[in-house]
């Protein structure tokens, strides 16, 4: 059975979203949202905000379902700082012109790596509230 994570990896892969679109469309039910409303939330923040030089788009993604989720900007903000120090240290940075290695010529981590280790970092928070990912 494919995971969650998987599947968000696998719509960025296909080309059918950018990576914010991924992580928040394959979550929008913890949002309360349908996938069509969450995919044009989500549009302009793919591509490190849309022009590389920005946040994972993944992250963002996260960050918008999470936000949706919790209601609580509080809660919200904690979980977003624990995701980026995951995922700064799994990647060495959250900005997508670095793991794009647009200046250096060096790719630390193609697009659909950087959505799953996203989406498993959204799924162990949304566990940890009990909430379940299925």
């Amino acid at each position: 059975m494919e995971s969650r994570a998987d599947k968000a990896a696998e719509l960025k892969r296909s080309g059918k979203c950018n990576c914010a679109q991924a992580i928040a469309c394959t979550y929008c039910d913890f949002a309360g949202m349908d996938e069509k409303t969450m995919s044009d939330l989500a549009q302009g923040f793919g591509f490190g905000m849309g022009t590389l030089e920005g946040t994972c788009g993944s992250i963002i993604g996260a960050g918008i379902v999470l936000g949706a989720h919790n209601k609580d900007r509080r809660k919200t903000v904690q979980d977003m700082r624990a995701i980026m120090t995951e995922f700064n240290e799994r990647n060495g940075t959250v900005t997508c012109k670095t793991l794009k290695g647009t200046e250096t010529g060096k790719l630390l981590r193609e697009c659909p790596d950087c959505v799953k280790d996203a989406a498993e970092m959204l799924e162990k928070i949304l566990d940890e509230h009990n909430d379940g990912v299925n």
